[in-house]
C-alpha cells in the first residue's frame, strides 16, 4: 500500500465514483480505476461494489476508509501545526458554523479579521449539521449548542436571544399578540424541519397550545435569511436570532407574556489546536466582536 494509492482510494470513497474522484484529483477516470484495481489486487480484497449508479464500499472498504480518514486527518493536523509561523498567526483556517449565523453575522465581519491578520486565509463552511472536527472536516466551529464530543476545547461566546418580530405593515393590519394564545389568530412563519440549526428554533409553534399540539404555519423555509425576508415583507410573525435584527431596523420586536428561548453559542476546536496562533487570534476576534453588536 503506497501513499498515492491510499490518497486516490480516499478520494474515490468520498466521491462515490471514479469520474468524480478524477475531477478532484485532476486524473482521468481510467487512471483512477487502474489505481484502485491495483490496490485491490495488492490487498487481495475487493474495496468497492461496482454498479450502474456508482460505487459502494465493501465491508473491507469501509474498514480501510475509516483508517485512511484517521491517518490523513492526523497528517493534515500535523502539517498545519508544523507550517504555522512561530512568530505570528499565519496559514489557512477552516471554519464551520450554521448557515444563518455564518451569512448574517460572521461573513460581514471577516474582512476586519483578515485585514488585521493578512497572513491568515479563511475557508468558511456553512452547514446546519455538525461537521466532525476530529476528522478534520473543519479546524474550528461556532456552534449553537454545547459541544457533544468530549475531546473538543470549548469557549462560550454569547447567549443569543430568539425574539418574535414582524414588519410594521403586518402589525398595522393584524395587530400584535400579547399572549401565547393570541398567536392562534396570527400568520406564523417557521423554520422548515430540515437540519434545524438550534433545538428550539420553532418554539412558538407549540407555545400556549394544549397537549403538545402545533399551530399551523403560513410559510416554512429552512433558512433564517429567507425567514427574515418573508417577515420583512409582511407575510407573518416569526422568531429570529437577535443579531439578525441589527441589519434589519424595519423589523419590530414583539413583547409577550412569555420570554423567548436563549441559544448558547460556543467556539470549539480539537485539543491538538490548543496552541495554534491562528485559532487563538480568531477566538479573540470573535470574543471582541460579540459584545459590541451581537
Amino acid at each position: 500500500m503506497d501513499w498515492d494509492k491510499l490518497r486516490i482510494f480516499h478520494a474515490v470513497a468520498d466521491a462515490g465514483s471514479f469520474t468524480h474522484a478524477g475531477d478532484v484529483l485532476n486524473l482521468s477516470q481510467s487512471a483512477v480505476s487502474r489505481q484502485i484495481s491495483a490496490l485491490e489486487e495488492a490487498l487481495q480484497v475487493p474495496l468497492f461494489h461496482r454498479h450502474a449508479r456508482g460505487l459502494i464500499l465493501t465491508e473491507q472498504g469501509e474498514q480501510m476508509n475509516r483508517t485512511v480518514r484517521e491517518v490523513f486527518a492526523k497528517l493534515a493536523m500535523t502539517e498545519a501545526l508544523l507550517t504555522e509561523s512561530k512568530e505570528k498567526a499565519a496559514g489557512r483556517l477552516k471554519v464551520t458554523t450554521t448557515t444563518g449565523f455564518g451569512t448574517s453575522w460572521l461573513a460581514p465581519r471577516l474582512p476586519r479579521f483578515l485585514n488585521t491578520h493578512p497572513d491568515i486565509s479563511i475557508t468558511l463552511i456553512l452547514e446546519d449539521s455538525d461537521l466532525d472536527l476530529g476528522m478534520r472536516e473543519a479546524d474550528v466551529a461556532i456552534r449553537m449548542h454545547p459541544p457533544r464530543q468530549p475531546d473538543l476545547v470549548q469557549r462560550h461566546l454569547a447567549d443569543i436571544q430568539m425574539p418574535l418580530c414582524a414588519s410594521p405593515d403586518y402589525i398595522a393590519k393584524h395587530g400584535s399578540p400579547a399572549t401565547a394564545e393570541d398567536l392562534d389568530r396570527h400568520r406564523i412563519i417557521l423554520f422548515g424541519n430540515h437540519h434545524p440549526p438550534v433545538a428550539d428554533v420553532n418554539w412558538l409553534a407549540g407555545l400556549g397550545r394544549p397537549n403538545g399540539q402545533k399551530r399551523q404555519s403560513v410559510f416554512e423555509v429552512n433558512n433564517f435569511m429567507a425567514m427574515a425576508d418573508a417577515i420583512e415583507a409582511g407575510l407573518g410573525i416569526g422568531s429570529l436570532p437577535h443579531y439578525m435584527l441589527v441589519d434589519r431596523p424595519s423589523l419590530q420586536k414583539i413583547s409577550m407574556d412569555v420570554k423567548p428561548p436563549t441559544v448558547e453559542a460556543y467556539f470549539v476546536y480539537p485539543e491538538e489546536l490548543r496552541t495554534s496562533k491562528r485559532v487563538a487570534v480568531f477566538r479573540d476576534f470573535l470574543l471582541s466582536e460579540m459584545p459590541a453588536r451581537s
